[in-house]
């Protein structure tokens, strides 16, 4: 049916309304959060955040979140923390977070900026394997020399003697340099479970835009690699790759990864929403992002041209450099005698009490059952985000031995601080129609759109935040309905037959003032 008929359809129809009543408000589209409290930060990192944000006019949890997962990453797998007294439950301190703010709001330069220290260090170590690898090949004539006298030695010796010992001959010459590895951004998960090997103690997954990452991993061909990435969160669990042309055997004792990414509220929304519908997606990977963030942007704007503080920017790298040279005794970490886990750290006792004081209610609130399952499966994983935090505090800061009030205190109030967040992540899943709905209205308002209209003409139009997904243009205008800015009216076959269609009209008083 063209455009025309519809349209000749819709005029001969008659308009069937029940008594709508006036419109009522619809209900806000996004939760309100908490700011950001430069005190949750190490001492060495505060001023520098602060340069950041203030010079880039940018809310400063847009630095500081992948400064602390890039601090945890640098830490991996070789310091752990046990939060109870005597139980052996332990947590690497290997992170999960998205940045959330709309196109154009700086989050990839704010992103940037916050791993600069970790930039850094990427480049020092290309450096110093660039110099080794230029050393090791400047020897290879010598190498080969001494394996060729080394095999005749060999062949000498068990000639005259076939049970000789020849262990002295043995090939000890220096290996391939290997470049010590902080951050990899676009790489297969059977390439980063290589980088692992070479090395072990963790590294840092950063991808700008996340959800080109989580909808691939969502796909049926992809779920070995998902598998992977969910076991890399935990950070100490090994896995095996055996594949042909590959090798077999491929072990990695402690898979150990950070992630980092940004999106975009939209299309958070929309996966959130798919998540908490229970999809394909709901099986926890959303939930590791705990430190995932989607701040309010600054409503006035100020210029600050100026160079950056680099007496700043010196203290943060310094801890960085500080806390990748750091050695499990140099912390002061102790080892259980009865298993080979990592090094670890436990609390203080005044540490310890409140840790038990939060977890107290943290747990009987869990157990409640007035969470969503989405948002209480989120929550369940503090008990990683904590503990992990508080020893990232306590060991960027230059601090050894047991992790101590402040370093707890600290983390408890990015936990309150993450929540906050969370909470408007949810919400936006479950109430995500409301940002469509606005856009409809603002269409009909500008006549944009006309009254009668279909669905489908929405669709076609592909009107952000619903573009072209059917389900969402329906829940949008299923939200008006609801709130009587529109009514439905059936229009019946035309005389050729076909289906009937659903329309729907303006409420007369929708935008009466």
């Amino acid at each position: 049916m063209n455009a025309s008929t519809m349209k000749e359809r819709l005029d001969a129809a008659p308009v069937i309304a029940a008594d709508s009543g006036d419109p009522r408000p619809l209900p806000e589209g996004l939760l309100a959060v908490a700011e950001f409290d430069l005190a949750m930060l190490p001492e060495a990192f505060r001023p520098w955040i602060t340069d950041i944000a203030e010079r880039m006019q940018v809310p400063p949890e847009f630095a500081a979140v992948p400064a602390m997962i890039a601090a945890g990453s640098v830490i991996g797998n070789r310091i752990a923390i046990r939060p109870m007294r005597r139980d052996n439950w332990q947590e690497v301190p290997n992170l999960w977070g998205c940045i959330i703010g709309r196109p154009g709001v700086l989050k990839s330069p704010s992103v940037k900026a916050g791993l600069k220290p970790l930039g850094r260090m990427v480049g020092d170590a290309n450096a110093q394997y660039q110099e080794a690898l230029k050393e090791w090949k400047a020897g290879e004539v010598e190498r080969e020399l001494r394996q060729q006298a080394r095999k005749a030695g060999m062949r000498k010796a068990l000639k005259d003697d076939p049970a000789a010992d020849v262990s002295h001959l043995h090939d000890d010459e220096e290996r391939v340099p290997i470049c010590r590895r902080y951050v990899t951004n676009d790489g297969s998960y059977q390439a980063i479970g290589e980088l692992l090997v070479q090395n072990p103690d963790g590294l840092l997954v950063h991808r700008d835009e996340l959800l080109s990452l989580l909808t691939a991993l969502d796909r049926e061909e992809n779920s070995e690699a998902r598998g992977f990435y969910l076991t890399a969160w935990n950070g100490a669990d090994s896995y095996t790759f055996d594949r042909i042309g590959r090798g077999l055997n491929l072990h990695i004792p402690k898979v150990t990864a950070s992630l980092l990414g940004a999106s975009q509220p939209t299309k958070i929304a929309a996966y959130v929403r798919r998540v908490m519908d229970g999809g394909a997606s709901d099986d926890g990977m959303l939930q590791r992002f705990s430190m995932t963030v989607w701040p309010d942007m600054p409503a006035q704007w100020e210029e600050h041209d100026r160079f950056p503080v680099s007496e700043y920017a010196k203290g943060a790298y310094d801890a960085f450099v500080r806390l990748d040279r750091l050695t499990a005794s140099d912390a002061g970490a102790e080892r259980d005698s009865l298993d080979d886990d990592d090094p670890f750290l436990r609390f203080g006792d005044d540490a310890q009490e409140l840790f038990r004081d939060w977890r107290r209610g943290f747990e009987v609130r869990l157990r409640s059952g007035e969470l969503h399952p989405a948002f209480e499966s989120h929550l369940s994983k503090y008990r990683k985000l904590v503990p992990s935090l508080a020893l990232i505090h306590h060991l960027a800061s230059g601090n050894t031995g047991p992790v101590g009030s402040a370093a707890i205190l600290a983390a408890l109030a990015w936990a309150q601080f993450l929540e906050s967040h969370a909470m408007r992540i949810y919400h936006s899943g479950a109430s995500g129609d409301v940002d469509g709905a606005k856009a409809i209205l603002r269409a009909l308002r500008s006549g944009r759109l006309e009254s009668p209209f279909t669905s489908r003409e929405i669709v076609r139009r592909n009107w952000s935040p619903m573009g072209t997904e059917v389900a969402r243009v329906q829940s949008a205008i299923e939200l008006l309905a609801e709130h009587s800015w529109i009514f439905r009216n059936e229009v019946p076959a035309g005389p050729n037959g076909g289906r009937p269609s659903v329309v729907y009209h303006v409420n007369p008083k929708a935008f009466v003032r």
